[in-house]
């Protein structure tokens, strides 16, 4: 009985705050709401009407683009940044906070910052074009290149993020088996590859987890520097989400679309639990 007392304050607040939107969620994509504010029973009209939505679609194949660019790349670039500043050398302190700053930097501020290296003749991006005598590029505005300058920003700001838990992890792993690995002639790749990895991988796992969340989460940037533009071009799932419920104040599209966005996040998570765990090496 006291375990469950005990349980009670975290089982309130997650049936309130998780289960309980998630159902209301739901049954708000299946009705309408009428001039009158009265509610009407639509079934699956709204699903149906997202399947013949080219900006739904245009949405959830830019999301697939981003997660690719981002995840991968993010998550590689914290694992090396970790292993860089895990060992002894001069300066330590101040390059993991240099990698870890960006972490801790407001979004709209990120987004500003960037602003200023993407903006076309006079921004950083175009100075350094200009020193090898080439012209301006409008980053932001050519649907050929806004996704990648997205991805960039994204991968800036969230490797340093994803390097803390590496480098905890990696703190954690004793000495003694990279000392027993040298002794026995083996390089440091395969020492990496055979030994450190594995024992990484419940790291990796919880990385692997938020970089997913986090690359159909933006849309403070997206606000900031394209709205979604050029021709949707930089339109991801929970922007338009955001634009369908706020700009077009149609809650129950807006609720359609973020059943499809938990569905595809809870698809992602069992694989990933599923694939990954059977390869996870516990201490």
């Amino acid at each position: 009985m006291n375990a469950w007392l005990l349980l009670l304050p975290a089982a309130v607040l997650l049936v309130a705050f998780t289960h309980y939107p998630i159902l209301a969620t739901i049954r708000r994509s299946l009705f309408i709401t009428k001039r009158n504010g009265a509610e009407m029973f639509v079934g699956l009209d709204s699903y149906q009407a997202m399947a013949a939505d080219p900006i739904f679609w245009k949405a959830l194949i830019n999301n697939f683009w981003f997660a690719l660019g981002t995840i991968p790349t993010s998550i590689a670039f914290a694992l090396v940044m970790a292993i860089w500043v895990n060992r002894n050398m001069r300066g330590r302190g101040f390059v993991r906070l240099a990698y870890f700053t960006p972490t801790v930097l407001p979004m709209i501020a990120v987004a500003n910052i960037w602003l200023f290296f993407y903006t076309p003749d006079y921004g950083l991006l175009d100075q350094l074009r200009g020193v090898f005598g080439l012209g301006g590029w409008n980053w932001l505005g050519d649907p050929s290149t806004v996704m990648g300058c997205l991805i960039v920003m994204v991968i800036w700001k969230e490797a340093g993020f994803f390097m803390i838990f590496y480098l905890a992890a990696l703190q954690q792993l004793s000495p003694d088996l990279d000392e027993a690995a040298a002794i026995e002639g083996a390089s440091r790749w395969y020492t990496f590859r055979r030994i450190t990895f594995p024992l990484l991988m419940p790291t990796t796992l919880f990385v692997a987890i938020n970089a997913v969340i986090n690359s159909f989460k933006l849309v403070d940037h997206l606000v900031i520097m394209t709205k979604g533009g050029p021709n949707n071009a930089s339109t991801l799932l929970l922007y338009y989400i955001y634009e369908v419920a706020f700009a077009f104040q149609d809650s129950s599209y807006a609720a359609t679309l973020t059943v499809v966005l938990l569905l595809l996040l809870s698809a992602v998570a069992l694989v990933k639990f599923g694939y990954l765990d059977r390869r996870i090496h516990y201490q």
